[in-house]
């Protein structure tokens, strides 16, 4: 399988959390924070970072509740996803984030998390398909 290169977003109404990684070494790593007010402004960093980093596939962490079934939010997850697949044209994967928050928390302690909490969610995906 050819190497690819994934950035991961921790979706946010406020703030958007990036990492990058890719399937050779399958290790994430936090790479950007989005704090854009508005959707415009948002998509344009994010075709920003698409441009860069040229990924083969995106992954967006889905907010779930404790036991698994989908809330609130997990809706506009999925929302955000079919809108980065159908305006960059790049398949779109979504992984579980229970519990990224946290972990990321633990990581930085008061420190914007969002980006750490993106790489945790990459990091999931890559353990997943190893």
């Amino acid at each position: 399988m050819p190497e690819e290169t994934l950035l991961a977003f921790d979706y946010g109404a406020k703030k958007l959390g990036v990492a990058l990684g890719n399937t050779l070494l399958k290790q994430a790593r936090p790479l950007d924070l989005i704090l854009e007010p508005t959707r415009d402004g948002r998509f344009a960093r994010i075709e920003a970072l698409l441009n860069t980093w040229q990924p083969e596939r995106l992954v967006v962490g889905l907010a779930l509740a404790t036991d698994g079934s989908e809330q609130y939010a997990s809706q506009h997850c999925r929302r955000f996803a079919r809108q980065l697949e159908g305006r960059f044209g790049i398949p779109v994967v979504l992984v579980d984030e229970r519990g990224s928050s946290v972990e990321a928390q633990k990581i930085t302690g008061n420190a914007p998390d969002d980006a750490v909490a993106a790489a945790i969610i990459l990091q999931r995906y890559f353990d997943a398909h190893s």
